[in-house]
């Protein structure tokens, strides 16, 4: 069993940054890779970044490439999202997540599918 806790969301004005970290605790016989996902208001939930948990490989949505920036620590078992830039679009609710499940691409890893543990999420909200 894993257990996520996310942190780091608030209210920030437009071109500001924040950094959301993402803490796992708990046994897995496998963790191939950690996402971030986001829902506003109203729509649904959406791939934002992952992150190969091993190597380090990462993948983006188009739509934070060149302003949000995933990383992990090994030792703290701790995944991050650094987000430069915000815009009022980025405004939502962020879900940090775990896949168990092993795929030669990363592209796979964009799914909500792939992904087995859930946090509860934290606020971000971008005012204009």
């Amino acid at each position: 069993q894993v257990q996520l806790v996310e942190s780091g969301g608030g209210l920030v004005q437009a071109g500001g940054s924040l950094r959301l970290s993402c803490a796992a605790s708990g046994r897995t016989f496998s963790q191939y890779a950690m996402g971030w996902f986001r829902q506003a208001p109203g729509k649904e939930r959406e791939f934002v970044a992952a992150i190969c948990w091993s190597r380090g490989v990462t993948d983006y949505a188009d739509s934070v490439k060149g302003r949000f920036t995933i990383s992990r620590d090994n030792t703290k078992n701790t995944v991050y999202l650094q987000m430069n830039s915000l815009k009022p679009e980025d405004t939502a609710v962020y879900y940090c997540a775990v896949s168990t499940t092993y795929y030669h691409s990363t592209d796979y890893y964009t799914g909500d599918g792939a992904y087995d543990y859930w946090g509860q999420g934290t606020q971000v909200t971008v005012s204009s």
